[in-house]
C-alpha cells in the first residue's frame, strides 16, 4: 500500500469558531467545516442528512450544506447507526466532565444527548459496528477490561449489559472494519490486512470471502442482500458482492489519487443512494447505486 494511504484514521472536523470545544451543553451553530480526520459515516434514519463523527462533534451534510449538528463536541471514534439509536465510543471535549475514555455511549436524539452502556473509563473502541434493525453491536477490543478478559471481537445484544467473546477462528491479517447485517445479528463482515471475511455464527468462525489485497472497509446493504468492501492493491477498488455466493461486481470510483475508500453507507430512505468517505477527507455521494458520484468533500475541505 502507497505509503500515503494512511491504515489507522483519527476523527476529527474542526469548526469556526473552535473555541465551542470546550463546552459539553450542545451547541448548535453552523460554520465553515475542515474535515480534519474522518471516523465513520452514517445516514439519519429519515435519509435527510449524512452523519460524520468526528474529533470535535458531529458534522452533518444536509439539503448541499455542510453545518454542525446540535450536540457537545466530544472525540467520537468507532461509530454506528441503527434505525433507532446511534452508538460510539470515544473521549469527552477539552473541560468536559465526563470520563475518559466513554467506553460504550449510546444515543436516541441524534448524538445532542448520550447515555452510558458500560465500562466507562475503561475502554475506546475504534473498530464498533451495529445492526441496523437488531441493535447488535460487535467490537474489536484492543485490551482486556472488567468485562472483557482478553482482546479479540466481542459482541452484545443487549446494550452492553452483557459482552460475549467471539473466537474469531480462521480470521487472518490485522483488523481493520467490521460490519453487521441489518436483519441478522449473528452475521458479521470483517476487513483484514489479509482481505475480507465473513461470519455467520456470531464471529466463532469467519471464511474468507475475497482475498490478496488490503481489506479497509466493509459494508452490507440494508435489505442485507449485498456486501460491499473496499480493498487497495496498489489502486483502490470498491466491489459488491453478493452475500449468498453470487457474484461480485466492481463499483466505479470517482478519481482517488493516493487514497482509498474508508467508510461506506446507504442512505435508508432512498436505498439508491450511497456516500463514502476516503482516508485522505473526501466525501461523495452516488444517486445511482455508484454510477456516478457527486464529491461534497476535497481532501478535508467541505464543498
Amino acid at each position: 500500500m502507497h505509503a500515503r494511504l494512511r491504515l489507522v484514521v483519527l476523527s476529527g472536523i474542526l469548526l469556526a469558531p473552535p473555541a465551542a470545544a470546550h463546552h459539553e451543553t450542545p451547541q448548535g451553530h453552523a460554520g465553515s467545516i475542515t474535515l480534519t480526520h474522518v471516523h465513520g459515516l452514517a445516514y439519519s434514519a429519515d435519509g435527510k442528512q449524512l452523519v460524520v463523527p468526528s474529533h470535535h462533534g458531529l458534522a452533518v451534510y444536509r439539503e448541499g450544506k455542510w453545518s454542525k449538528t446540535p450536540g457537545p463536541m466530544h472525540d467520537y471514534m468507532g461509530f454506528a447507526a441503527t434505525r433507532t439509536r446511534i452508538y460510539s465510543s470515544g473521549h469527552p471535549a477539552p473541560g468536559s466532565p465526563r470520563p475518559d475514555p466513554f467506553g460504550l455511549i449510546r444515543s436516541v436524539d441524534g448524538g445532542t444527548n448520550w447515555e452510558k452502556l458500560g465500562l466507562t473509563g475503561e475502554s475506546d473502541f475504534h473498530m464498533l459496528a451495529a445492526s441496523w434493525n437488531t441493535n447488535a453491536v460487535y467490537v474489536w477490543n484492543a485490551e482486556k477490561n472488567s468485562r472483557m478478559s482478553s482482546p479479540g471481537l466481542h459482541f452484545t445484544l443487549n446494550e452492553g449489559f452483557m459482552w460475549q467473546r467471539a473466537a474469531a477462528k480462521g480470521l487472518a491479517g490485522k483488523p481493520r472494519a467490521l460490519a453487521v447485517h441489518p436483519g441478522d445479528a449473528k452475521i458479521v463482515a470483517a476487513a483484514t490486512s489479509s482481505g475480507i471475511y465473513v461470519s455467520r455464527n456470531s464471529g466463532d468462525s469467519f471464511e474468507p470471502r475475497a482475498r490478496g489485497a488490503d481489506g479497509l472497509a466493509v459494508f452490507f446493504d440494508l435489505n442485507g442482500n449485498h456486501l460491499w468492501h473496499s480493498t487497495y492493491d496498489g489502486k483502490p477498488r470498491l466491489v459488491r458482492l453478493e452475500l449468498k455466493g453470487g457474484t461480485a461486481a466492481a463499483v466505479a470510483l470517482p478519481p482517488l489519487r493516493d487514497d482509498a475508500v474508508a467508510y461506506m453507507v446507504q442512505n435508508p430512505a432512498n436505498p439508491k443512494e450511497y456516500a463514502i468517505a476516503t482516508f485522505e477527507r473526501s466525501a461523495y455521494i452516488s444517486k445511482d447505486a455508484g454510477k456516478m458520484w457527486k464529491q461534497i468533500a476535497d481532501r478535508g475541505n467541505g464543498m
